[in-house]
């Protein structure tokens, strides 16, 4: 099979690409390993979603309902339940079907992979296997697509949004949610979250604090809490023991980069994800990323418009006659300056880009800065900035390199 565009991923960020290429002239095949588009949407039946793209709040079902009826409308080739094996640099993908192996060739590549949960195991926390520990998002999948509630009486480990959602989400179905335990001095999701899903139903929320042991044989019985120093290690003589059913890990998550790897494509370690330029575009030319397989998000609305950048460029990718990768002769460079941990892109090629950013650590009455050349280009001043919100800053001016940095109380952060 050959066609103008491959979009692989079928949640907002693929969706979104998918429409922006076709809309942009390209013939295009979307394929997506579930039975159904949508991605993580499906099973995310809280409000939330919209707001920036469609100006109204939806949930997650209702937001990718609204892509899915737009592809139906089009020519868009849809391959659900087909899992992508293999990507070369040349844009020829390997997947497998019911139907079974075949090969697709496109000139351009949008990979929309996503991302997914750190484990039990890449945690290491002490204590036996037994029934009842959970990733935060495989509870959500249970109870909201499954209708199954997986315990009575649960702790949270890690306070990102996932798991800040589920809190609430297990109170509402009659749970009890004993504690949210973060190993950070801060909270890691939205602020909004902590309200509405933590104050709002008088969860307690334990800073400082991880799971140091998990006891249980064939069920969880319960698990041992303690507080951390600065070091994040546990702190001798803190550890108390909490009684529960069920424990869900909310502790970050990862872009899934296995079919970058295959390609070639070099891998940023901060976010994850691969380097790219203001067109969404790796360093194997032709292929484009966006959404959580480039860099974890925290709205959905943010991975949609991302990809319909990279769906855009991508099929201007596909009808140009230069096939260099823009990365290969990028006139500037972004840099994540004092108390900015991550920036995206991280190559800019004209004059102008989005760049999204987040911060190192939480930070009152602060600004952004962002300059080239030496010279500030542009300020976003801000009360507070917190590493679980994504910033999104427009720039204009970019005549050399980019560094991005934070500023608060008269002198740089870190400084």
């Amino acid at each position: 099979m050959t066609t103008d565009v491959l979009v692989i991923g079928g949640g907002p960020a693929g969706m979104a690409a998918a429409l922006s290429a076709r809309d942009n002239g390209a013939d295009v095949v979307l394929i997506e390993r579930d039975k159904r588009l949508g991605g993580i949407l499906n099973q995310c039946i809280h409000p939330g979603f919209g707001l920036a793209v469609f100006g109204q709040e939806l949930t997650g079902p209702e937001f990718a309902g609204r892509y899915i009826q737009r592809i139906r409308e089009t020519d868009i080739k849809v391959m659900l339940g087909t899992i992508a094996l293999s990507l070369s640099k040349d844009g020829t993908a390997v997947a497998q079907s019911e139907e079974g192996i075949q090969e697709i060739r496109a000139k351009a590549v949008v990979l929309a992979t996503g991302c997914r949960e750190r484990p039990r195991g890449a945690i290491n926390i002490p204590g036996t296997r037994p029934a009842g520990v959970f990733s935060a998002g495989t509870a959500q999948k249970l109870i909201n697509c499954c209708g199954y509630l997986p315990g009575k009486r649960a702790v949270i480990l890690g306070s990102g949004d996932i798991g800040l959602i589920m809190a609430r989400r297990l109170t509402l179905e009659g749970a009890k949610v004993e504690a949210v335990c973060e190993i950070l001095p801060y909270s890691s999701g939205l602020k909004r979250n902590i309200v509405q899903c933590l104050d709002d139903f008088g969860i307690p929320l334990l800073l400082s604090h991880t799971v140091t042991r998990i006891f249980g044989k064939d069920r969880l019985s319960g698990v041992e809490i303690s507080k951390v120093d600065e070091s994040r290690k546990p702190i001798k003589g803190t550890e108390r023991r909490i009684d529960c059913d069920l424990l869900l890990l909310s502790v970050g998550l990862k872009p899934e980069i296995e079919l970058c790897v295959d390609a070639g494509i070099e891998i940023d370690p901060v976010t994850g994800g691969p380097y790219v330029d203001d067109r969404m575009e790796t360093s194997a030319p032709g292929i484009f990323t966006c959404g959580n397989g480039l860099h974890v998000h925290d709205l959905a609305d943010y991975a949609a418009e991302e990809g319909e950048r990279a769906g855009k460029n991508a099929a201007e990718y596909a009808k140009s006659i230069t096939k260099n990768s823009a990365l290969a002769v990028k006139c500037y460079k972004v840099r994540a300056g004092r108390g900015v941990r991550s920036v995206v892109p991280q190559y800019v090629s004209s004059g102008e880009a989005l760049i999204s950013i987040r911060v190192s650590e939480p930070v009152n009455n602060a600004e952004l800065l962002v300059l080239s050349g030496g010279d500030i280009i542009k300020r976003v001043k801000k009360l507070s900035f917190t590493p679980g919100e994504m910033v999104r800053i427009p720039v204009k001016g970019i005549t050399s390199d980019v560094t991005v940095e934070l500023k608060r109380k008269g002198v740089a952060a870190g400084g």
